[in-house]
């Protein structure tokens, strides 16, 4: 299953994405506040590899990031992943994460559209009664681009995570409910119109 947007393609994530998403992926500070490093293309095969084995096991449903067709030349191109992880049908509720975007389309339409493909289809295809998102404690420029795409600050998680390079990492977690969507939605498509 695709989520097509008019500036966003969000594809099932697959091996056949694995070059391009190395070719921009390998950028350290993309992981700085995750718990996983990804430094060689090695570690980016692990990675994919990782985050399709969730889906084998119904956990997660990942996705490489197309942008359509603007920006570097203007063909289109893998920018990035994310995925839905924590996925729980009895509960109604899935968390959106695990994002990255390289550095040349980061705060540009693309995670705004990946956002507004992820949450329509949660609430509107899914049904979810809540959509869940976190992030470090530390990352302030994830936690105000969560905050601008309308989630809520819930509370803070202490020594939640551990990182990669051993740091204990509180995690700070945002969610957005059925009943906000619609205003929600609206503020995005005002984004993506703008």
């Amino acid at each position: 299953m695709a989520l097509d947007g008019v500036h966003v393609r969000l594809e099932p994530l697959s091996l056949s994405h694995l070059a391009a998403l190395t070719e921009i992926g390998l950028d350290p500070d993309l992981w700085r506040w995750t718990t996983q490093l990804v430094r060689s293309p090695q570690d980016m095969e692990e990675y994919v590899k990782g985050a399709l084995a969730e889906q084998l096991r119904g956990v997660a449903l990942p996705f490489a990031t197309v942008h359509k067709g603007a920006g570097q030349g203007g063909r289109e191109r893998v920018v990035g992943s994310t995925r839905f992880g924590a996925i729980e049908p009895a509960h109604r509720k899935v968390e959106i994460g695990w994002t990255w975007i390289g550095s040349y389309w980061q705060r540009s339409v693309v995670n705004t559209e990946a956002k507004y493909l992820m949450l329509r289809h949660a609430f509107e295809t899914w049904g979810c009664v809540r959509v869940e998102f976190k992030t470090d404690r530390l990352n302030e420029p994830s936690r105000r681009a969560l905050l601008r795409i309308g989630a809520t600050e819930e509370g803070i998680l202490r020594a939640h995570l551990i990182t990669a390079t051993g740091r204990v990492r509180d995690s700070v977690y945002f969610s957005i409910i059925a009943e906000e969507w619609p205003a929600v939605k609206a503020g995005l498509e005002t984004k993506l119109r703008g």
